[in-house]
């Protein structure tokens, strides 16, 4: 848990705007707007940082999506500039397009595909700003550190805002800034498997959250799935290996 949120408040406000100044100086930050504590924390920070008219929501449903309130919400709350690009036709094409070229459309093709047609979507938003954009990704610690993302889809970006931090530690800030409570709190979930996160990783945060701070883990058999998961999905936070001749 942090000791001091305004510190750490003001420490990521400075270190975003140094960002900013260094890698992209009088553009805009774009990110995904999905109405979970993760993207609305992000967007806090980044308002907070830079200023509500330089950053960019952009709410990417997959067809309907159920707590599409919550979204909207966000940007409200927040003032920020939107966009809402609905990505269910293009996903819809894709599974077509695969399964009419005979390749297995599977289960896990059909949850990361979403994710990543949403990165395609955010860079092509970024680009096509006049002042130019960065893609901003909104994972944090606890699901990096067992790889609960897609590669190349929510793992990916040009920056991130939470990654040093846990779901426990995210809350803290989102609470903070003064963000909602029903959306710095809301139950964490993909939005594509009917899930939520912990029942589908097998796992509460607080007791992953616990082992990445003390390697305390009380259960041997979970303990024994978060290092084997840790491990797995290294690849998705290393850069990519090459032969070096």
């Amino acid at each position: 848990m942090l000791t001091n949120v305004e510190k750490t408040v003001n420490d990521i406000t400075e270190w975003i705007r140094d960002y900013f100044e260094k890698n992209g100086k009088g553009c805009k930050a774009v990110l995904g707007i999905s109405g979970g504590k993760d993207s609305s924390i992000t967007a806090a920070l980044l308002a907070k940082a830079l200023g509500k008219d330089r950053v960019v929501g952009v709410l990417m449903p997959d067809g309907i999506q159920p707590d599409i309130s919550d979204s909207e919400a966000v940007v409200e709350f927040l003032g920020i500039e939107h966009k809402v690009v609905n990505i269910g036709e293009t996903v819809a094409a894709l599974k077509k397009a695969l399964e009419d070229a005979g390749s297995a459309v599977t289960k896990d093709t059909k949850i990361n595909i979403p994710p990543r047609v949403r990165m395609t979507t955010l860079y092509a938003v970024a680009q096509g700003l006049e002042c130019g954009g960065r893609v901003i990704n909104t994972c944090n610690k606890s699901e990096d550190y067992i790889g609960y993302s897609t590669k190349f889809g929510d793992a990916a970006g040009d920056v991130s805002i939470l990654a040093g931090f846990t779901v426990e530690e995210v809350r803290q800030i989102g609470d903070f800034l003064g963000l909602p409570g029903n959306l710095v709190h809301k139950t964490p979930s993909d939005g594509l498997s009917g899930m939520s996160d912990e029942d589908k990783i097998g796992f509460t945060y607080e007791v992953l959250d616990k082992y990445i701070a003390t390697g305390e883990c009380e259960d041997a058999e979970i303990k024994a799935k978060i290092d084997r998961m840790h491990v797995m999905n290294l690849h998705k936070l290393e850069l990519m290996p090459h032969f070096e001749p």
